[in-house]
C-alpha cells in the first residue's frame, strides 16, 4: 500500500484529520481618518501592504522569527511588536495550547500614514486565524488587532484596522465595524512622500483646546460624507470631505502640504487631506482618470518641496486582508 506524503503546511493528528500547520496572509494599506472621521473611519487601498507567515509551534508562546522588507529594525519581542502583541492577545483570549512563530515582510513604511503598523498585525491575525480549529470572523479578530495597534500608537483606534479586516470604507468604533457602501467607480489617489512622520509625533500635534464650533462643523462634514456614500451622491461627499479639526494642526508637519492638496483639488477631487497621521496625502475622485492625473500632479508638488514620492491609484472600495499561497504573493 502506497504511503501518503504529508505537506509541510499540514499537521498530522492521530484522532483528527490533517490540519494546517502554516498559513500566509496579506493585508493592504489604508487611508486612515478619511479627513473627517478621526480614529473611526478609513478605507483600504490596493497597491501596497504587509505579508505575514504564521507557523504553529508546540510551545505555548509567540516568537518572531524574522522581519524582512521595507522596514527591518522593529522589535522582536512580541509584546513590543504590533503583530506579536495581536497574536499574544489571541492566544490568551482563546486559551490556546499551542503557540505561533511569525515571519513578517513589510511592504509599508512606518510613519507613512498608510497604516503600516495596522497592516502587520492584521496580516498576522488573518494567517493565525486560518490555523485555528474554529476560525473566527473578521469582526471577532478586531479586538486583538486593537491590542496590537495600541503598541504602535499608544491608543486603541480602528480607522486603519477596520478597512483591512473588512475591505472598503469602514466605520470602526471601539467595539463595532460597519462597512460603508461606496460607488465602485470612485477612486483614491494616495501619494506617499519619502519622509517619515511618526504616529506619536503626529498625535502630539493635536494637543490643546478646541472650539465647540469646530466639533459641530466636523460632525456635520462626517454626516454628509457618510450620507453621500450611502446614497452614491458625489455632491454630498464634496460638501463633507473637508477636515476643519485635525488637518489645520497637522498640516505644518507635512512638507509642501498646501501645494500638494491644491494639486489634488485642481483635478476635480471630491476632497483631499492628510492620510492617517501623515505625511501621505490623498484625494477622492469620481473617475479613475482624474485620480491618475491628480496623483502625478501631487507628486510634482512634493518634488517642488524637495521630496520624491510614491503614488497609488485604486478604488475607494478596496480589498480586505486575505490568505495567500506564498509569502512573496500580493493580491
Amino acid at each position: 500500500m502506497k504511503s501518503e506524503v504529508m505537506s509541510d503546511d499540514m499537521l498530522e493528528s492521530p484522532a483528527a484529520p490533517l490540519r494546517r500547520r502554516v498559513a500566509r496572509a496579506f493585508a493592504p494599506a489604508s487611508v486612515g481618518n478619511v479627513a473627517v472621521g478621526f480614529d473611526i473611519l478609513g478605507h483600504s487601498m490596493a497597491g501596497a501592504g504587509d505579508r505575514a507567515e504564521v507557523r504553529l509551534i508546540d510551545e505555548p508562546v509567540v516568537r518572531i522569527a524574522a522581519i524582512h522588507g521595507t522596514v527591518t529594525e522593529l522589535p522582536r519581542e512580541p509584546h513590543r511588536n504590533t503583530a506579536g502583541m495581536a497574536l499574544l492577545a489571541l492566544r490568551e483570549a482563546l486559551h490556546l495550547p499551542h503557540g505561533f512563530e511569525l515571519t513578517l515582510h513589510k511592504g509599508i513604511a512606518l510613519g507613512s500614514g498608510m497604516g503600516g503598523s495596522a497592516s502587520s498585525c492584521v496580516a498576522a491575525l488573518v494567517a493565525a486565524n486560518a490555523l485555528l480549529d474554529t476560525p473566527l470572523s473578521a469582526e471577532a479578530l478586531y479586538r486583538f488587532a486593537l491590542d496590537g495597534e495600541a503598541v504602535a500608537s499608544g491608543s486603541r483606534h480602528g480607522d486603519n484596522l477596520g478597512p483591512m479586516l473588512l475591505g472598503g470604507l469602514v466605520l470602526a468604533t471601539h467595539d463595532r465595524l460597519l462597512r460603508i457602501p461606496v460607488p465602485r467607480e470612485w477612486h483614491c489617489a494616495l501619494v506617499h512622500p519619502h519622509c517619515v512622520l511618526e504616529t506619536r509625533k503626529s498625535r502630539a500635534a493635536l494637543a490643546g483646546e478646541y472650539a465647540l464650533g469646530e466639533f459641530v462643523a466636523q460632525s456635520g462634514n462626517l454626516a454628509l460624507l457618510l450620507a453621500g456614500c450611502y446614497r452614491g451622491e458625489a455632491v454630498l461627499v464634496r460638501e463633507g470631505l473637508r477636515d476643519v479639526l485635525v488637518e489645520p494642526r497637522r498640516a505644518p508637519l507635512v512638507p509642501g502640504f498646501m501645494r500638494v492638496k491644491q494639486a489634488a483639488l485642481d483635478h476635480r477631487a471630491l476632497g483631499a487631506s492628510i492620510s492617517g497621521g501623515g505625511p501621505s496625502v490623498f484625494g477622492w475622485y469620481e473617475r479613475r482618470a482624474d485620480a491618475a492625473a491628480a496623483a502625478a500632479a501631487m507628486q510634482a508638488a512634493f518634488a517642488e518641496a524637495g521630496l520624491d514620492s510614491d503614488a497609488f491609484v485604486a478604488p475607494v472600495d478596496g480589498p480586505a486582508a486575505a490568505l495567500i499561497d506564498h509569502l512573496h504573493d500580493m493580491p
